[in-house]
């Protein structure tokens, strides 16, 4: 019997959960579910029989050490900040690891110790990462191994509504952790264009966008994701021109987010006097410069430079910025007062379904021509439970541990999957599951 402990029931992990447990008596897997909620942990395992939900606190280091030791494969589907935690108790123990977050500074100066153990500690095997790393590299693998060159790249994600079910005026809703929406971008951007460094600063982020189409879902707006030179090495591009990775966003919407920036409602880094007695009100007045002459709203609009009619005062209105409604959260930030006022507001609906879309573009050189290459995925989800989000992050990770037990996919190290033996066979098995790319080519 394999013993597999997940860390962590939130929403990207619900798909995962079934998918391991419809697997669990062809495999002899119990499955031990742990979360502080251990009623959500319990919600997500459905009273199967090779399921085991546990209440844990990873501040609890003996607790967390003993549930490490009790297993075989540890899954992390923890927020990020906690994966080293998690990743030096599974080498005490012997234990290997897999999580779909980015391989952190912390995780690799463990990678000598990894390998001396012989352990497999797979990381970035989510959506973005993963999917966007294993799809990237199954295209310039082709292109290398038909003798061409790759002068540039661009890789864009975008986890957001449905469009039949887009009905609010920022035409985005939550299917992912509230927090780190709130406080995206803030380490600002890198990137390489037409073979020149590019740097975006956070205060500058949202206002350098371009559009994109994709497939069937339509138009969008893309900007700058984080450090995109890094790339060069992790996928062998040290000779590329351009190199630059986005997020993706319905256009309209970095514009109006760009005014929380300007303001300073995104700023995690201290707390607000009295926040639990304020209102939205309030909040919103104490961004501003004090004009007793103009209202809140006529005060916010001639600040920041915008028309009243604009759709961006509008989306602002509607989120209640100007309202007198209560706060109610306790010593908080200005990110995590933002938060509480959006996160009811973006809640997916009962029925409502989400979408992830990627696309990546190509260009480059072979036998004298020059060639574009889009490759374009999108994928719906099926409802609030199982979502594109939950999907994509999730599966991969489910797929590879399958892949794992079974022999299929091997290694010593902080794994990344961007090699065929490991790239191929997950993608292979998520196509079943909605999660294929479409590839266009055109000469240029």
């Amino acid at each position: 019997m394999k013993n597999i402990l997940i860390l962590g029931a939130g929403m990207s992990a619900t798909t995962m959960i079934n998918y391991l447990l419809s697997k669990s008596s062809e495999y002899n897997w119990q499955i031990t579910l742990a979360d502080t909620n251990i009623k959500l942990a319990e919600k997500k395992l459905k009273g199967h029989k090779q399921g085991k939900a546990l209440q844990f606190d990873i501040n609890d280091s003996n607790a967390v050490a003993k549930l490490i030791e009790a297993n075989d494969i540890i899954i992390s589907m923890l927020p990020a900040m906690f994966h080293p935690v998690v990743a030096r108790e599974c080498l005490n123990y012997n234990k290997h690891m897999f999580t779909a977050s980015y391989v952190s500074k912390e995780m690799k100066e463990l990678e000598p110790e990894i390998k001396a153990k012989n352990l497999f500690f797979l990381n970035e095997c989510g959506v973005d990462p993963g999917i966007d790393h294993m799809s990237a590299m199954k295209v310039i693998d082709e292109i290398r191994e038909k003798g061409g060159s790759i002068e540039s790249f661009e890789s864009n994600t975008g986890g957001l509504i449905a469009p039949e079910f887009d009905n609010n005026p920022w035409n985005y809703k939550f299917t992912w952790n509230p927090r780190n929406v709130i406080i995206a971008g803030q380490a600002g951007a890198r990137y390489l264009e037409n073979g020149t460094y590019k740097y975006i600063p956070f205060q500058k982020l949202y206002v350098r966008t371009h559009p994109a189409t994709v497939l069937e879902a339509g138009d969008f707006e893309v900007y700058a994701n984080r450090d995109s030179l890094s790339y060069r090495e992790i996928y062998g591009l040290t000779d590329i021109k351009t190199l630059v990775r986005g997020t993706m966003r319905r256009p309209g919407y970095c514009a109006a987010w760009n005014l929380f920036v300007m303001l300073g409602m995104t700023d995690d880094s201290y707390k607000m006097e009295k926040s639990a007695h304020s209102t939205k009100k309030i909040f919103t007045e104490a961004f501003l410069p004090f004009k007793p002459e103009l209202s809140l709203e006529d005060n916010f609009c001639s600040y920041l430079g915008i028309d009243r009619n604009s759709d961006m005062f509008k989306r602002m209105e509607w989120l209640g910025m100007f309202s007198d409604e209560k706060l109610n959260i306790e010593n908080a930030s200005p990110a995590q007062v933002l938060q509480s006022i959006i996160e009811p507001k973006w809640q997916l609906g009962e029925n409502d379904k989400d979408l992830i879309v990627m696309q990546h573009t190509f260009i480059y050189n072979l036998k004298g021509k020059k060639y574009k290459k889009l490759s374009s995925l999108v994928v719906i989800g099926k409802d609030t439970s199982d979502t594109a989000m939950s999907i994509t992050v999730g599966m991969p990770l489910a797929i590879a541990v399958e892949l794992f037990t079974k022999g299929k996919i091997s290694g010593t190290g902080v794994i990344v999957p961007i090699k065929p033996d490991i790239y191929l066979p997950i993608l292979n098995a998520m196509e079943p599951l909605g999660v294929k790319f479409i590839e266009e080519e055109t000469e240029v």
